[in-house]
């Protein structure tokens, strides 16, 4: 099989991973915000708020405040972005799964400031921008999803700016024990038959699920951000450390 890695509690040769995570969100993309809704009771929106915060995109300045949304598909991260800048930042969303892109590009229409927003498809692992091209790097929920995080790390690394933000919001590892195992009982039980409810199919969900299980502590990412050349590399748990903001400068 040659270098393996994971997809969700399978092993699956390294080139396979993409592929199957593609059909997994394939299968997802009109219905996508809705499970997170559903999942999460809404509590995803508040951690993707707390991201933008800490962002806080400027207002206003002399040369456009330009970022690069990774893994934002349906556009939620940039939509936030751009009003809380009111209208001064420019996102590129950038995705591999074209159907993700489609469903954040209709929504954009109807955005307050839909001019300054645009959607590109764009491999993590190899992006299609020039070096210190952004001022910012978010990605909410989608690095998990990578083949090779460390050179989707380095890509983040390269197309920031020196002085540029990088900025990651990913689930974590519950810390508590009681909410921990509410949790792990929620997301095996209750989360994949949402899942088939409303798009028809659970095992999408049960590899999301799976998948969280299988990404690196916060510990260990970070050491992976700094190894990426990042610098003041900080993470912050949300809500008993089910999610976590992982926060870093390229100096």
């Amino acid at each position: 099989m040659g270098e393996t890695t994971h997809f969700g509690e399978r092993t699956v040769a390294l080139d396979d991973k993409q592929g199957l995570v593609n059909d997994v969100f394939h299968r997802v993309a009109d219905r996508y915000d809705l499970m997170n809704d559903l999942m999460s009771g809404g509590v995803h929106r508040v951690w993707k708020d707390a991201m933008v915060a800490r962002l806080a995109p400027p207002k206003q300045g002399g040369m456009p405040y330009r970022v690069l949304d990774m893994a934002g598909g349906t556009g939620d991260i940039a939509e936030r972005i751009v009003n809380a800048s009111v209208g001064y930042a420019e996102v590129t969303v950038s995705d591999i799964n074209t159907d993700m892109l489609r469903v954040g590009a209709e929504r954009s229409q109807k955005w307050r400031f839909p001019s300054q927003v645009k959607f590109v498809e764009a491999n993590a692992e190899e992006l299609p921008f020039e070096d210190e091209s952004f001022d910012a790097y978010t990605i909410a929920f989608g690095i998990r999803n990578v083949p090779r995080i460390p050179l989707a790390l380095k890509e983040a690394h390269r197309v920031l700016k020196r002085g540029g933000r990088f900025l990651c919001l990913e689930f974590s590892q519950v810390d508590t024990p009681v909410l921990s195992e509410v949790y792990k009982a929620f997301s095996d039980r209750v989360i994949p038959p949402i899942g088939r409810a409303v798009t028809g199919d659970a095992q999408p969900y049960q590899y999301l699920v799976e998948s969280i299980r299988k990404f690196p502590t916060p510990e260990h990412f970070s050491k992976l951000i700094a190894d990426a050349g990042f610098k003041r590399v900080t993470h912050t748990p949300f809500t008993g450390n089910i999610a976590a903001l992982h926060a870093a400068w390229k100096l």
